[in-house]
């Protein structure tokens, strides 16, 4: 009952940091992408610590006749590097847009 409850509890913790290292990543007004970038790499890290940790917990079997289960199959490793890649593919793309403003498909006309 206890390992089911701390699995539950640092599940959550994972959660709740990768929430906060994506909010970090992209919702910080009147920053620069070279402000936000140091700051994002440390709250993905703190998250990664977190669900790596939780990961270690659901690791570990249930009965003692069951066998360990790989520690990147564990559901809050895999949460976060799905996020990692959502993170990453977002922040180039709003790199991308921030930096190129006028591209083809929006507008023909930029007088920026």
């Amino acid at each position: 009952m206890l390992l089911d409850l701390s699995r539950t509890i640092s599940f959550f913790l994972g959660l709740l940091s990768l929430c906060w290292a994506t909010l970090g990543a992209f919702f910080v007004p009147g920053s620069s992408f070279e402000e936000r970038l140091p700051i994002a790499l440390f709250r993905l890290g703190v998250a990664a610590c977190a669900c790596f940790s939780s990961g270690l917990l659901f690791s570990l079997p249930r009965r003692a006749g069951r066998r360990y289960q790989p520690l990147i199959s564990t559901l809050p490793v895999q949460l976060f590097f799905w996020t990692l890649a959502g993170i990453a593919i977002l922040f180039l793309g709003s790199w991308y847009f921030d930096t190129y403003p006028c591209t083809t498909f929006l507008s023909h006309d930029c007088n920026l």
